[in-house]
Formats: structure tokens, sequence, C-alpha cells
């Protein structure tokens, strides 16, 4: 509940939770937020991952249609190892095409989608062809994956700000050793590929991976997506229309609209002018949010 109070202030009404460490725990904060029983962030909630036991969802998922049925939005299928769960390989696939097909298929048939926390080309590659509708990290997609994710129309949601945030805590804090290392052989890849996908005309969606780094802090990527690629209008984009797409809400939030929901933000200073000063974003200072018909000041007063 705290973390999606958290991030209600730092811009961001409406979020998608790709799985959470304890498989379902979000679907609870979700309701509670949807029924106006405590503030937050409007969420559409994956649930459990579905993942190999020690896999790199670091928890077994249940079947689609038991985690649809306990109220998830979508499904999330972990395709590759992760770098912060020990003992996985970042590149190597940890689900077959068939079983990912699977799984976007079962989806469907429910109404809804499937996507896929993919590092490796390869996984990258088989969620694509599977038809997932996103690519979650995607962090060493080869040029034939990048063209496959043009192609197919597919969003690529890579936290690109991320590897930053865990070089520096990671080792304060002792972080173990592979996960340091995993994440320095991955992050400069994959901000490279993302620049790479951005020229190719690949679907950029906006991932803060809050969890990855503290909740709250999400606008931090902004600049992240302009230094690598992006302007500061489609990295705005990135994190409103076009995150509302691949979610299916873009009727309903992500735009200025009539009949949208009344979601506004204030800011101090102009965004695509002053996407960056002294590296603090400009979309980090935040003074209003509103949401629907809820004025939220800065430092949390709601009037």
């Amino acid at each position: 509940m705290a973390n999606a109070g958290a991030t209600l202030p730092a811009g961001f009404t409406t979020v998608r939770d790709v799985g959470t460490y304890r498989g379902g725990i979000d679907v609870s904060p979700w309701n509670a937020i949807d029924q106006g029983q405590v503030p937050g962030a409007r969420m559409a909630v994956a649930g459990p991952c579905v993942t190999k036991p020690s896999g790199g969802g670091e928890v077994s998922g249940p079947p689609v249609a038991e985690i649809l049925g306990r109220g998830a939005n979508f499904i999330k299928v972990i395709a590759t190892g992760a770098v912060l769960m020990v003992g996985t390989d970042v590149g190597a696939m940890e689900c077959s095409e068939a079983a990912l097909r699977a799984a976007v298929d079962e989806a469907a048939k429910r109404g809804t989608y499937a996507t896929a926390h993919a590092h490796g080309a390869a996984g990258i590659k088989a969620a694509v062809r599977a038809g997932v509708r996103s690519i979650e990290h995607g962090s060493l997609p080869d040029d034939e994956g990048i063209a496959l994710m043009a192609k197919r129309g597919t969003w690529l949601v890579a936290d690109i700000y991320n590897g930053d945030y865990i070089k520096v805590i990671g080792r304060r804090d002792h972080w173990p050793e592979e996960t340091l290392r995993k994440n320095d052989e991955t992050t400069e890849t994959q901000r490279a590929t993302s620049r790479k996908a951005v020229a190719a005309g690949v679907r950029i969606g906006y991932d803060a991976d809050a969890g990855g780094y503290p909740h709250g802090e999400n606008p931090k990527q902004f600049q992240y997506m302009v230094r690598y690629g992006m302007t500061p209008m489609r990295a705005i984009q990135s994190a409103t229309i076009e995150a509302a797409r691949p979610m299916g809400w873009e009727e309903r939030v992500g735009s200025m609209a009539v009949g949208k929901w009344a979601d506004l933000v204030a800011v101090r200073g102009h965004p695509i002018q002053d996407i960056s000063i002294q590296d603090i974003s400009t979309l980090e200072r935040v003074d209003i949010v509103i949401k629907g018909r809820s004025i939220l000041r800065h430092g949390g007063d709601k009037r």
C-alpha cells in the first residue's frame, strides 16, 4: 500500500505492476485503490510470475488460468534468467517458445495478454515470435531481435536507469557479487541496444522497475531515455500514451481527450526544453498531481 501511495505524488497516476516478490500480493492493493479505500496510483497487476522452480522469477507461479482467476489483469512469463536472482544466467532461456505461446494463447482466451521478462537474445526472439505484448528489461537483444520487435509491434520496456542504482547501492550494501557482476555485464549493453531499438522504430514503454530502486523515484529514468536516443517528447509519451497502449487502457488514460480520466501533473520547468537540469530531471520536480477528481499537492496534501 505504501509503495502505491509513494508512486502517485511522483506523478504516476496509473502503473502496470509486472509481478511482485511474493506473487499475488499486488492484487489486494489494486482492489483497495480501485475502490477508493486508500490513495495510490491505479494498478494493472500480473500477480504471480509464470516461471520454472529456482528460475528468474524466484518463486514458482500457478497456471495461467488460476493466476487470472485470482484477480490478475494479465500474465507475466519469465523467459530468461535474471540479474538480481542468484544462480540464473541472464542470457539463458528458462521457458521454451512453445510454453511462451501457450501462455499467450491462454491469456488471449480470457481477454487479456502476456508479457515476458527476457534479457537474452534467444529468449527475446522466442517471446516475440510467441506473441507477447511487451519485452521487460530486454538487455541483450541482437539486431534480428530488434528488427523482429519493430516488425511485430512488440513494446520494449527497458529499465536503463537501474544499472547505476544497483552499481552504487549494491556495492554499498554488499549485494551478492554475482548480482553485481551481472549488472556490470548488462548495463551498458542494455543502453546501447535501447538506443538501437529507438532508432529502429521499436515501440518503447517506460520502465521504472520500482522495487529495483525505491518507489517514488519513478521519474529518474526520463533523463536516461533522452540520453540514450529519445527526444524529450517521445520519452514523455513512453510514460503516457505509449504506456497505456500495451495495457489496453489508451481509451481511458495516457493523453488529454474528452471522456478520458482527468489525469495531469504540474512540474517545475518546461520538460520538453529542460528534461535534465544539473542531473535532476524536470519531471522529478512534481508540484501537483491530478488523478481523476483528486488533487494531490507536493508533500502529499490533498484537496
